[in-house]
């Protein structure tokens, strides 16, 4: 696994919080660790620093959560279907019991315009919900030019998307 590589064996999976997938689920999502924590030897702290690797962060890992699919299915020569399966049932756990206190998940929702993604497209935030569903975005995680770039690049591809699917849309109506 990606982490095992850069963080120190004594981190899990479970002991990596808060690394936020942005916009769309292809190719161009930005997977974001910058405002991830890691808990190493019982001390929660800044993923980056325990990478402390920059260049890394910005490519690497990038490129691996990004081709993550693709790369299940070669590795398995099966889907990636149960890989899915448990992301949908641990996405399920956060919507009904909500989020950690600290902790958030990402979440295709409804842009409210935050983050300056336009209003009214579903794109993957980084949320926090209440026990019973109610989720909220996170406002106030600061952006540099590098992920601006990369939020905006996957934003553009849900247009595409959602432009293609218009058009398509009303053509069947002719």
């Amino acid at each position: 696994q990606w982490y095992q590589r850069r963080v120190p064996i004594t981190a899990g999976v479970s002991q990596i919080m808060n690394v936020i997938i942005w916009g769309n689920h292809s190719g161009t999502q930005f997977p974001d660790a910058r405002h991830a924590s890691v808990v190493l030897n019982g001390v929660i702290q800044p993923l980056t620093g325990a990478l402390s690797d920059d260049a890394w962060i910005k490519s690497d890992f990038i490129t691996t959560v990004q081709s993550r699919g693709a790369a299940v299915i070669k590795a398995r020569g099966l889907s990636s279907a149960m890989s899915a399966a448990k992301a949908i049932g641990d996405h399920t756990r956060d919507w009904w019991f909500g989020t950690k206190e600290g902790e958030f998940t990402s979440m295709g929702v409804i842009s409210d315009g935050s983050y300056n993604i336009p209003a009214g497209i579903i794109y993957s935030f980084p949320v926090t919900i209440q026990a019973g569903g109610k989720w909220s975005i996170v406002q106030g995680l600061k952006q540099d030019d590098f992920a601006t770039e990369k939020m905006v690049a996957t934003y553009n591809e849900l247009q595409e998307e959602a432009t293609e699917a218009a058009k398509l849309a009303a053509e069947a109506d002719n």
